[in-house]
């Protein structure tokens, strides 16, 4: 019975701790611009977070293969003539030395 007990509070000190570790974090919201709403047709498969993870790194041909990558390997159903726009998109926001 205390065996119990122990575990039981155990598990509502991890629940409550990761609890307020989830409401901490910052919600990542697109920046405004051209392109900007052929983007979010990402959002149907997954969250814009990968978007500021990977800007770090991806110039315009990383991120063209990227969102190729998205369409013809997992199945985005994204229209393959939004990918320049969303690409160009990518690039001028979250590309390799994005202007702050």
């Amino acid at each position: 019975m205390r065996t119990r007990t122990i575990g039981a509070l155990v598990g509502a000190l991890v629940f409550a701790a990761a609890g307020s570790v989830m409401a901490q974090e910052d919600k990542v919201v697109l920046k405004d611009a051209p392109g900007k709403d052929k983007t979010m047709q990402c959002i149907a498969c997954h969250s814009v977070d990968y978007i500021p993870m990977n800007a770090s790194f991806l110039n315009k041909a990383g991120w063209t293969a990227e969102v190729n990558k998205m369409i013809n390997v997992f199945g985005a159903p994204i229209p393959k003539t939004d990918v320049e726009e969303i690409a160009t998109y990518l690039t001028q926001n979250y590309g390799v030395g994005p202007a702050k």
